[in-house]
């Protein structure tokens, strides 16, 4: 029987904010191999990519430094683990930095592989219900969308649009996150 080809997008910012909500603070401890795997199953990985706002360096705001460092390790360490990413902007508005560019990214990727034929399967790691009309568009295009959500804060939107929901738990994810950091 031939195995159903799963693509796999996290919207960064996104899942940074809800692990963050959920009391876990470093994404360089987390193994997004493994949690890769343990989203798809016994599916076959087409592709991994990891969608995010770039980091740049500003001398007027010191944090940036180290912020744009941890983004570099960050990014090093998916590479590593086989996932490709995509990066938007960032945009400073009212003194907070807001990501520009990314959930389009994602939206339009998902909407080209399908038409491409590149994947059966898309697993959508975000809760940015913005990206319903990619995940209807790729509905349309006989392609299953699965709606990744956190089990304290999920998208209704997404649930009604996607084929299948997956809630994840604060112990879900705890098993991702090296033990010994």
């Amino acid at each position: 029987m031939k195995k159903i080809r799963c693509s796999i997008a996290i919207d960064g910012s996104n899942f940074y904010h809800k692990l963050k909500s959920l009391g876990f603070r470093h994404q360089l401890n987390f193994d997004f191999g493994a949690f890769a795997d343990f989203l798809v199953g016994d599916k076959k990985i087409v592709s991994k990519k990891y969608y995010v706002g770039a980091i740049r360096e500003n001398p007027s705001e010191p944090k940036t430094k180290e912020l744009l460092a941890n983004q570099q390790r960050l990014l090093a360490k998916l590479k590593y683990q086989g996932f490709t990413y995509e990066l938007g902007y960032l945009l400073k508005s009212d003194h907070r930095f807001h990501e520009k560019g990314v959930d389009v990214k994602m939206a339009v990727d998902m909407v080209a592989g399908s038409y491409k034929n590149s994947y059966d399967h898309f697993i959508l790691v975000s809760s940015d219900s913005d990206l319903v009309p990619a995940v209807q568009e790729v509905r349309a295009n006989k392609r299953t969308v699965e709606y990744v959500g956190f089990s304290n804060s999920v998208s209704i939107a997404l649930i009604r649009n996607c084929s299948d929901v997956k809630t994840l738990k604060k112990e879900d994810l705890a098993r991702f996150f090296d033990k010994n950091p």
